[in-house]
C-alpha cells in the first residue's frame, strides 16, 4: 500500500493547537511515546485491516503510517459485514524492545498481538483469555518482573458490566496466570455507571487504572488508584463536561512527553462523526491526582507539548497508483480473492462482483471504506465502469444505519445511466433519490458536499459540457452504532448473468 498526500489540518492561533486534533473517527484512543514518537491506535470494529497505527512527533499533527491487523480472526466470522464487532478499545504499549496491542472482541474474547518495529510485521492474534463479553484489556509490566492485565465487560454478551477485572499475567504476555478478580465495582461506587475502557499504569508508588464512566455520550473520565494491583483502589473524576461543549470526554491515553509535562488524549462522541479525538493537558495536585485540561473541564486550544510540525492530518485523498489503495482504507470485512485488479497505471480496480446482497451496501463486505471527516468539506471521485454487464453498478456512498450513493449502473438494455440511491435506516433494500439520466460515456465525475451537521448533497458530471447537476435531496449521514459514517467505493452486481465487468477509481479527493 502506499502513503498518499497528507491532508491539512485546521489552523489555530500561533503558538497553540485547537480541538479536535483528529477530526474523524477515531474511537477508544490509546497511544504511547518511544523516545520522540507518538504512536496511537483505535478501534477498527470489524473492518479489514484493523488497528490502525497512527505516528506523530507533537501529539498534535498525527499521519497513519499502517495497520497491525491485516485480517479479523476467527476469519469465517468476518467474511460479511459486522460493524459493531470486531477489534474494541485496543492498548498499544512498548516494553521489552517490542510492541504490544491488546484489544477485546466481544464474541470471542481478548487478543493480543505484538512486533519489533511499528510499522510490522506483526505476530499473528493470540487469543490470550476466550469468552463472551471481554472487553478493553491493557497489560502493565511492572519494574519488579511482574506483569498483569485488566478488562472490562460488556453486558450484552457476558450480563456483566460496570466492573474491572484484574489478571496476573505472564511476562511474555501469552496467558493469564488467575481467574482473575473484580478490581473495582462501579456498582459499589453510588453515581457511577457504565464503567469500562480502563487503562493501566504505575506512577508515584500507585496502580492507577484511568477508566471512563456514565455512557459515551454524557459520561466522564476517572482515575482509580491503590498500592496493590488487585486494590482496595480510591476514586476521582478527572475530567467532565463542565461548562463547555465537549459532551462525554471520553476514554483514552495518559502519555509523558520527552520534556516531562503529561497529556491526556480522548474522545468525544459526535454523532454521524463518530468518536473525535482531542488532547488535553494533565497535572497533578497537592495529593497527587491527576487535573485534566483546565481545572477537570476540556480545553478547547493550548500550547502543544513540543513545538508544532508542519500541520498535517491522517491522509484522505488518493490516486490509486498501480491499483492500490493507501492506509486510510479498509473493507467492510475481511478481504477475499478477486476484489480488485492489479494494473500498472493509477486507478483502483473493483470487480463487479455479482451477489445477492448488491442492493443494501450495508450487507456488501466488498466496500472499500475510510472516515468521514468532522469538518465540511466536498468529496469527489472519477468514475469508469468498463465491460459492464446487466445489473452492474459502481459509486460513491455514505454509508451507516442510513446509506446513499451515487454512481454509474448498466440496465438491461447495454446503457449505463447515472443512478442516486439511498435507504433509511430501518429499510431493507435501497430505493431511487433521483430520477436515473443516461451516462453513455460511461464516465462519471461524482461529488458528495458535507454540510454541517453531516447533511450530504449529491451531485455528478457525466459529460465535459457543463458542471455538476445536483441530484435528489439531501441526505442526513448516520453512525454504525459504535462507528461513524463512512465514505465508502464499491463494484458489485445482482446475482445471475454474465460476469459482470469492472469499475475503475480515479483522483479520490477531500477539498
Amino acid at each position: 500500500m502506499t502513503a498518499p498526500p497528507e491532508t491539512p489540518a485546521p489552523t489555530a492561533p500561533a503558538g497553540t493547537y485547537r480541538n479536535p486534533v483528529l477530526d474523524a473517527d477515531w474511537p477508544d484512543p490509546d497511544a504511547i511515546r518511544v523516545g520522540d514518537d507518538y504512536y496511537l491506535t483505535a478501534s477498527s470494529f470489524g473492518r479489514a485491516p484493523g488497528l490502525p497505527i497512527l505516528h506523530s512527533r507533537d501529539l498534535v499533527n498525527w499521519r497513519i503510517i499502517g495497520h497491525a491487523l491485516k485480517r479479523l480472526e476467527p476469519e469465517q466470522a468476518f467474511t460479511a459485514p459486522r460493524h459493531d464487532c470486531g477489534v474494541w478499545a485496543p492498548s498499544i504499549r512498548h516494553h521489552a524492545g517490542r510492541f504490544w496491542i491488546f484489544w477485546g472482541d466481544p464474541d470471542h474474547g481478548i487478543y493480543q498481538i505484538s512486533a519489533e518495529d511499528v510499522r510490522g510485521p506483526w505476530s499473528r492474534p493470540h487469543l490470550l483469555k476466550a469468552g463472551r463479553g471481554l472487553i478493553d484489556p491493557c497489560p502493565l509490566w511492572d519494574t519488579d518482573g511482574r506483569a498483569y492485565l485488566v478488562h472490562a465487560w460488556a453486558k450484552s454478551r457476558s450480563g456483566v458490566k460496570n466492573r474491572l477485572t484484574g489478571h496476573r499475567m505472564s511476562p511474555d504476555g501469552r496467558e493469564l496466570l488467575d481467574a482473575g478478580r473484580t478490581v473495582v465495582d462501579g456498582d459499589a461506587l453510588p453515581g457511577w455507571f457504565t464503567l469500562e475502557g480502563p487503562k493501566l499504569y504505575r506512577h508515584g508508588g500507585w496502580y492507577w487504572i484511568f477508566a471512563p464512566a456514565g455512557g459515551v455520550e454524557t459520561g466522564w473520565q476517572g482515575a482509580f488508584r491503590s498500592r496493590d494491583f488487585f486494590g482496595p483502589y480510591e476514586e476521582r473524576i478527572v475530567l467532565a463536561q463542565g461548562r463547555t461543549g465537549v459532551n462525554g470526554p471520553h476514554q483514552g491515553a495518559w502519555v509523558r512527553a520527552a520534556d516531562g509535562s503529561d497529556w491526556f488524549l480522548h474522545f468525544q462522541q459526535r454523532g454521524a462523526y463518530g468518536r473525535v479525538v482531542h488532547l488535553q493537558p494533565m497535572d497533578w495536585d497537592g495529593h497527587g491526582w491527576p487535573v485534566i485540561g483546565d481545572g477537570g473541564e476540556p480545553v478547547a486550544a493550548h500550547r502543544p507539548p513540543v513545538p508544532a510540525e508542519r500541520p498535517a492530518a491522517p491522509a484522505t485523498d488518493d490516486d490509486f497508483p498501480g491499483g492500490r489503495f493507501g492506509h486510510q482504507w479498509s473493507w467492510t470485512a475481511n478481504p477475499g480473492q478477486g476484489w480488485t485488479v492489479a494494473h500498472g497505471g493509477d486507478g483502483l480496480r473493483l470487480v463487479c462482483r455479482r451477489t445477492a446482497d448488491a442492493h443494501d451496501l450495508r450487507r456488501l463486505p466488498n466496500v472499500l471504506v475510510q472516515r468521514m471527516p468532522g469538518r465540511p468539506c466536498a468529496v469527489e471521485a472519477e468514475l469508469r465502469l468498463d465491460g459492464a454487464g446487466a445489473g452492474a453498478r459502481a459509486g460513491l456512498a455514505v454509508l451507516g444505519d442510513a446509506f446513499a450513493w451515487i454512481g454509474l449502473e448498466r440496465d438491461a438494455s447495454g446503457t449505463t445511466r447515472l443512478v442516486h440511491r439511498f435507504a433509511e435506516p430501518a429499510a431493507a433494500h435501497e430505493r431511487d433519490a433521483a430520477r436515473s439520466r443516461p451516462a453513455p460515456s460511461g464516465r462519471a465525475r461524482l461529488r458528495v458536499e458535507l454540510l454541517p451537521g453531516a447533511r450530504c448533497l449529491f451531485s455528478a458530471r457525466t459529460g465535459d459540457d457543463g458542471g455538476f447537476i445536483p441530484s435528489g435531496p439531501p441526505f442526513a449521514a448516520t453512525p454504525w452504532r459504535w462507528v461513524g459514517a463512512q465514505l465508502g467505493l464499491f463494484a458489485a452486481a445482482p446475482e445471475g448473468g454474465e460476469p459482470a465487468g469492472t469499475a475503475d477509481f480515479n483522483r479520490f479527493r477531500v477539498t
